[in-house]
């Protein structure tokens, strides 16, 4: 049996820890990131969860398709202005920046293989990425809250 480097014993705690930690009812997604089900406005999304730099950096990249009602969620690990870009990433897509009250900030329109930043208005600790338009057929809008996140995050603002 090959002998596991210490590093690698942390870091498959480190997922399994993040795994637990928020919560029963997680799934886990064809890539490996944890999904929950995230209630925004009106719907219920399902977003897998990208809290670790690795899943941060690969996000929705390089996929052709994201099914109706799904997502990606991004966590921080602390508040701050983050931007999202969409370097090869081939499906257009909308972003909202969520602050640690669980409030948008402000949502962004993204076009495929663009390098354009966009950006949160204020700090953030949170990104809901989906479908572009998404947000608008739903109804969903700078201000509004996300009690969905409160469920899968818990106590970890």
């Amino acid at each position: 049996m090959p002998l596991r480097s210490p590093g690698r014993a942390w870091a498959g705690l480190a997922w399994l820890i993040l795994f637990v930690g928020f919560g029963a009812g997680c799934a886990q997604a064809e890539n490996g990131l944890p999904t929950a089900d995230l209630d925004i406005g009106e719907q219920t999304l399902t977003v897998e969860i990208a809290a670790t730099d690795r899943a941060r950096r690969i996000g929705l990249m390089h996929r052709d398709h994201l099914p109706d009602d799904h997502g990606m969620l991004f966590i921080w690990p602390r508040p701050a202005q983050y931007g999202m870009w969409m370097q090869n990433t081939r499906i257009p897509l909308d972003v909202a920046f969520i602050d640690t009250d669980h409030t948008i900030t402000n949502i962004a329109s993204m076009t495929p293989h663009s390098t354009r930043i966009h950006e949160a208005k204020r700090p953030v600790r949170y990104a809901l990425e989906v479908n572009a338009g998404w947000f608008e057929q739903h109804g969903v809008a700078a201000g509004d809250r996300v009690p969905g996140l409160e469920r899968i995050v818990g106590g970890n603002d």
